[in-house]
Parts: structure tokens; sequence; C-alpha cells
């Protein structure tokens, strides 16, 4: 376990951490930089992805919607399952980190899964749809949920949580920035005029980002 995950290492001091408790700049972007991984996908399941099922993929708006509502509900349960699956793990890089860089290739692979349009019937694709998006949500949680909570373990300095909470809004906004600004050039670069293999190489370039950048915070 890193010193940076286990907050019995500091000694308090007036301001809540010592001075060895104060991050450098080099850790405060590094763990920003996860937040920018994460809205690579958020943001697409914001602002593109009902357009993606009914416009591309072909399903229908009201077994769309179901969906959601499903994951929706099956998040609410999943998401402290994997907090407490996360605050368990014992490891030598402490309890959120190993999750941070073990699952983003898998990250990867359900976006690439996700925004794949199969050949199949509607009932085919709805199975599909809902096999890929669930599987990406769950691989989403388990690595955004470790990664929030790494924030508490950085350090016992408050003012210097603080700080870092505004590097990482910057980075969450550089992100969001990445999807809504290039994502409709990058599925035309790629896809040619085929909308389907477009989505899916742009998602798979979204994914090897996003693993960059999840490797950089996990190092950093």
């Amino acid at each position: 376990m890193t010193q940076a995950e286990n907050p019995s290492t500091y000694a308090s001091g007036p301001t809540g951490g010592s001075s060895a408790s104060k991050l450098s700049i080099k850790e405060k972007v590094g763990y920003s930089l996860g937040d920018a991984a994460s809205n690579l996908f958020f943001q697409t399941f914001i602002l593109f992805l009902p357009i993606f099922y009914t416009d591309i993929f072909g399903l229908p708006a009201a077994a769309m919607g179901t969906m959601f509502l499903v994951t929706r509900i099956w998040d609410a349960v999943n998401d402290p399952i994997m907090g407490m699956i996360a605050d368990r793990t014992r490891s030598r890089w402490g309890k959120f980190r190993p999750y941070i860089i073990a699952l983003a290739p898998l990250l990867f692979v359900g976006g690439v899964l996700t925004f794949t349009t199969p050949d199949y019937g509607t009932v085919g694709k709805i199975v599909f749809a809902y096999l890929t998006y669930t599987l990406l949500m769950m691989i989403y949680t388990a690595v955004n949920v470790p990664y929030s909570a790494l924030m508490g373990v950085l350090t016992p300095n408050s003012l210097e949580r603080a700080s870092a909470s505004q590097y990482r809004f910057v980075a969450a906004f550089v992100g969001q920035m990445i999807v809504s600004g290039a994502t409709l050039y990058l599925v035309g670069y790629f896809g040619r005029g085929n909308e389907r293999v477009g989505w899916q190489w742009t998602m798979g370039a979204f994914g090897i980002l996003a693993a960059v950048l999840l490797a950089i915070t996990f190092f950093t």
C-alpha cells in the first residue's frame, strides 16, 4: 500500500494534514486525468448513445427507454457493491488504484462492443444491447467508484483535496469538450460513409485514450 492510500501514516497539522501530505502538481494533474477518461464515456452516453441506438443501431425507442431504466436500477445496486469490494481490497498498490489500471482495457472492449451494430433482428438487437450496455456500465462503475474513492485517501489535508478537486473539474471539462467537439468528426473520418464502422472505431479511439489517461493516473 502506498503512503497516499494509507492516511494513518500522516501526522495531523493545523490545516488537517502535515506538510508531508501536500500534493505535487504532478500528482494533482495525474489524478485529474482519471476524470477526463471517465468523461470520454460518460459524456458519450449522455450526448450520443440514444441517437446511436435509435438511428444507427436500429433499436425501438420504447425498448431503449426500458433498457436505460433497467440499467439505472441495476446501477443503484451495483455501485455500493463495488464500493464494498474496493474497500475490502488489499494490495501493494492500496485499495483503489488496482481497479483503475486493471479494468482500463476492459473499458475499451466494453465501449467497442456497445457501439457495435450486429446484423440481427429486432429481438436479437435488443438482447445484444442489454448485454453489452449492462457490461459496459458495470465496467465503468468498477473503474469510476474506486477512482472517486481515491480522492479521500490521497491526503488528509482538506485544502489539498480541495485543490485536487479543482484540477479534476478542469480535466472533466476537457473530456467533455473532446466528446462534444470530436465525436461526429471521428465517426465520419473512420466510417467514410459507414456510420456503423465509424461509431465502432470512434469508441475504440476513446477507449484507447481513456486507458492511457487511467494508466497515468495509476502511476502518478
